[in-house]
């Protein structure tokens, strides 16, 4: 049968996924609990991290690193406008002042020479944004790091499984936030994950991710622990229950196959996009290792608007797309709110004007991306 569309995403889970949930369900403990426990302890297995925390998005995972770093009135945190909005609404919600600096030119990645020089005796934290899964120079974030005493707060949202030489995105110090959410490369519906080599970070982010308390519900009312618990901390309802636990833990048991699958489909995008002239195709630099949550392409000519048009003919076509990312800066409560411009920033504003994100999940079948490439063939014949 001929293939008439093609979603943006499609999710597929297998009977030991759904299994495990069910046994969850049947357990009579819902919240946090066994299941994270196993799910952190394999999580930092699989990075190379000392410690994961759990918790129930990475806007949260976001939101406690900045305030375990110290983050607040006074202090300056740099990011990229290049990112969606939960890595600097969390910033401005702390009430430190938010710096953007540009991405770079071939990348959408920040742009770490354009970080060194904003960086002032006020900076507290460096937020980078590993975009689509292409991870930002884990050594040159691990030197600013050092050189100027800035936390460095990894949003690893499309980094899981990503890579700089042999060292995987959630294993340098500091702080790396994940993202679960219903699209990621490993999902548990809503959720995410920190993870620190400190023991002192993680005991503090622990005590933050939950209402401040000394100890877990867990732990209170099971067999191992006393009905006693003290407020710490002024905290946060950030936990991550036991049901969304089991489903990311079967997801990272299999993890592996999952990345396999999205880099078959990427090949694929590569030899049959390769003889369009007027795409730019995503690119893995020697010793990376891309996480390819997205697939992002962008067209040579033409501007946003020509960009536009292609997208409503591959909607028209019953193709599904999105663009990552808009600017934060072209957004309204940005431009009420600072004083940022496209002019100030014109790489960002370059890579959204071109930018096109095609389908790219677990699943996507080799007829589907013939559709897709067949239908962008098709556009740009049209044109000619």
């Amino acid at each position: 049968m001929a293939v008439k569309s093609v979603p943006f995403y499609r999710l597929e889970l297998n009977r030991a996924e759904i299994e495990r949930v069910t046994r969850t369900l049947k357990s009579g403990w819902l919240t946090s609990g066994k299941e994270v426990q196993t799910f952190e302890r394999e999580f930092s297995n699989y990075v190379g991290a000392t410690h994961s925390i759990a918790v129930n998005s990475c806007t949260a995972a976001l939101h406690l690193s900045l305030l375990a770093a110290g983050c607040g009135p006074g202090e300056e945190v740099i990011t990229s406008p290049y990112t969606f909005v939960a890595t600097t609404e969390t910033i401005i919600q702390t009430g430190a002042k938010l710096v953007f600096v540009d991405t770079e030119k071939n990348t959408q990645n920040i742009d770490l020479d354009l970080v060194e020089k904003a960086i002032t005796r006020n900076t507290r934290a460096i937020i980078p944004v590993s975009v689509a899964g292409l991870p930002v120079d884990l050594r040159r974030l691990e030197r600013l790091r050092r050189k100027y005493k800035v936390a460095i707060i990894h949003d690893a949202a499309h980094a899981l499984g990503a890579a700089v030489g042999k060292r995987r995105v959630g294993s340098t110090p500091d702080f790396n936030c994940f993202s679960f959410y219903s699209t990621k490369n490993l999902t548990t519906g809503e959720g995410g994950m920190i993870t620190v080599n400190s023991k002192k970070l993680a005991d503090q982010l622990r005590v933050l991710a939950l209402h401040g308390l000394s100890k877990g519900a867990w732990k209170r009312y099971s067999g191992q622990g006393s009905w006693y618990y003290q407020i710490a901390d002024l905290g946060y309802k950030y936990n991550m229950p036991d049901i969304l636990a089991s489903l990311g833990l079967m997801q990272l048991r299999r993890f592996n196959a999952i990345q396999r699958d999205r880099r078959r489909a990427v090949s694929l995008y590569q030899e049959y996009l390769s003889g369009i002239d007027e795409l730019e195709l995503p690119f893995e630099p020697a010793g990376t290792t891309h996480a390819w949550h997205l697939y992002i392409v962008k067209l040579r000519t033409g501007g946003e608007r020509r960009r536009n048009e292609v997208i409503e003919k591959l909607r028209a076509a019953n193709i599904g797309t999105s663009v990552h990312f808009i600017p934060l800066y072209l957004q309204p409560y940005y431009k009420e709110h600072f004083s940022y411009s496209r002019h100030d920033l014109p790489n960002s504003y370059e890579h959204y004007r071109r930018a096109v994100t095609l389908p790219l999940f677990v699943g996507l079948r080799e007829d589907e991306i013939k559709y897709v490439a067949a239908t962008l063939k098709s556009i740009f014949s049209r044109r000619k």
